[in-house]
């Protein structure tokens, strides 16, 4: 199945409270628990998080190393609203910062992070070197990289039943979103080429579960 792209930014106000509202526990822990797993041992301190959307990562992360400072990154006005409202509420807005910026034309903090994770940003991208670019802008040297997002189906009707096992009860604007993204992701060979023409050597593509896939290791 040849991959639809879909539009870059969820900034409609509807679409943006369906998605912050849903029950993204179980993947969003699992990116938390699977960047301690291919990073043991290691303590994040500045970490910079690319489509932060409503910034339950955000959250989640800064929970689990709470010596690290985030810096959250979105292009949508509508999701950031509620982010930082999450922020406040979890008590943590003297650690994340959230700054509203669109790549590859808007200005990211000119930082160097030693830790750079982005989830669910690259099936939106046209064009899929806007993230590894941005990454090796912002990263410090051996920074740490760790990149989750969905990868696409052989079919539609495939994608169709991912819908329904994971999203069935939710609002029909997240099941057509979820569809959407399916058939907008990447598949892994797409993304190792990626990476070999960005020259990131030091990542590595995976599979995990039956819809995601992570990028992970060193710039």
């Amino acid at each position: 199945m040849e991959r639809i792209p879909e539009p870059e930014l969820m900034d409609d106000p509807e679409q943006a409270r369906a998605y912050a509202g849903a029950d993204f526990s179980e993947p969003h822990q699992a990116f938390v628990e699977r960047f301690a797993q291919c990073f043991p041992g290691y303590s994040p301190r500045r970490v910079l998080d690319l489509g932060c959307g409503a910034a339950d990562i955000t959250i989640r992360f800064a929970r689990a190393w709470p010596e690290c400072e985030l810096t959250g990154v979105d292009g949508a006005p509508a999701m950031l609203t509620l982010a930082r409202a999450a922020v406040g509420q979890a008590g943590l807005a003297d650690r994340i910062r959230l700054h509203e910026a669109r790549l590859p034309a808007g200005a990211l903090p000119q930082r160097a992070f030693d830790t750079l994770i982005s989830n669910s940003l690259l099936h939106h991208l046209h064009d899929p070197q806007v993230l590894w670019r941005a990454l090796a802008d912002h990263a410090a040297p051996r920074a740490a990289i760790f990149v989750m997002d969905l990868r696409r189906p052989e079919t539609r009707e495939q994608a169709g039943r991912l819908v329904q096992e994971y999203a069935g009860t939710e609002p029909e604007v997240l099941k057509r979103d979820f569809f959407n993204s399916l058939l907008a992701a990447y598949r892994p060979e797409e993304i190792a080429a990626q990476l070999a023409h960005a020259g990131h050597s030091g990542l590595r593509v995976e599979t995990v579960g039956d819809r995601h896939l992570i990028v992970h290791g060193h710039l």
